[in-house]
């Protein structure tokens, strides 16, 4: 997956940079700093790293992220401020292929210590779920896009597979030991109880999901690969990785074909990107529309407070789309 090619730096440069001169997050410990309070100082690029900061680090630490709340990730720039302010952190906490701007100005920042979630697991490819082969298809007309994609990098959205995610969790937490030796022993338990709450969640949707109506699921853009794999279902993204991208016509058409020979109920959208694409084509083809999110950022509207309510959100709405009996 190759973000960077998506991502027109120009359209989003504006936009973004506007709602960044100060750094926030959704907790009360995510005030700035940490340095002139003892705490230790991370820096989280986006709400996935910040959770597990937070989980891990507990009253140690002083976690602020990149993202402001309600902001998509992959459109994120930085302030020439905020990217001076990297400098100060204890540990970076982030994951290499979001947002590329902000990958090069951590690379740069200096800081004491940094940590990239994709050198904590095993990173795949999930480009091929646009223009995925179906028996009896006429035609595949984002076949071309789908090799474009599968041959432009691995998919970043590890955080949606609780054992990767679980695998990163185990890095972050001895980052912090590292970082912080005088607090080692709470980071370490820390950390077990986490994995012990992700492993809990793996089993939860192992169960959840294993005796299904069908296994297909339609969703806004490819960023469940993981999960897909991980439960044996079938992602259909609208149009590849891209939340705002438009399908082609002949995408648009594929999907119907899928959802008839797939059995197919649910057109799923997102809490960062504009549901008008899936609500069209859930309109054409009769079918409902649910969230299934992609967990980038905690608002107002996520089903959930943290990652671990939202995603048993989300297996809710898979259970409820593909008929688990």
């Amino acid at each position: 997956m190759n973000v960077r090619r998506l991502i027109p730096t120009a359209a989003t440069a504006g936009a973004v940079t506007l709602g960044l001169l100060a750094l926030s997050a959704c907790s009360s410990s995510d005030t700035a700093g940490g340095k002139g309070d003892g705490r230790l100082a991370v820096t989280a690029s986006f709400y996935p790293m910040q959770f597990l900061a937070q989980q891990i680090g507990g009253d140690h630490v002083s976690v602020t992220t990149l993202t402001k709340p309600g902001t998509e990730p992959h459109d994120l720039e930085l302030s020439p401020r905020e990217t001076a302010r990297l400098s100060q952190a204890d540990v970076i906490v982030y994951l290499k292929g979001i947002a590329p701007a902000v990958d090069d100005a951590i690379g740069q920042s200096g800081a004491r210590q940094i940590v990239d979630a994709t050198s904590l697991t095993e990173m795949e490819h999930h480009g091929t779920e646009v223009g995925h082969a179906h028996e009896g298809d006429e035609g595949h007309g984002d076949e071309e896009h789908a090799e474009e994609e599968s041959a432009n990098g691995n998919d970043p959205h590890i955080w949606l597979d609780p054992v990767k995610y679980a695998e990163v969790a185990k890095g972050v937490g001895a980052a912090l030991e590292k970082a912080d030796p005088d607090h080692a022993a709470t980071y370490r338990t820390n950390t077990g109880t986490l994995v012990g709450k992700l492993g809990a969640l793996d089993t939860a949707f192992e169960q959840g999901l294993a005796d299904t109506t069908t296994r297909t699921f339609i969703t806004t853009h490819a960023a469940f690969g993981y999960l897909a794999e991980r439960y044996g279902l079938e992602q259909e993204a609208i149009a590849g990785v891209d939340p705002e991208a438009e399908p082609s016509p002949a995408r648009v058409k594929e999907l119907g074909t899928i959802a008839r020979q797939d059995k197919v109920s649910t057109v799923f959208f997102e809490t960062l990107a504009s549901d008008r694409t899936a609500k069209t084509i859930a309109g054409d083809t009769g079918l409902r529309t649910d969230v299934l999110d992609p967990l980038e950022g905690i608002t107002a509207k996520s089903k959930g407070s943290d990652y671990l309510q939202v995603m048993k959100s989300n297996l809710a709405a898979l259970q409820n789309a593909l008929g688990a009996k």
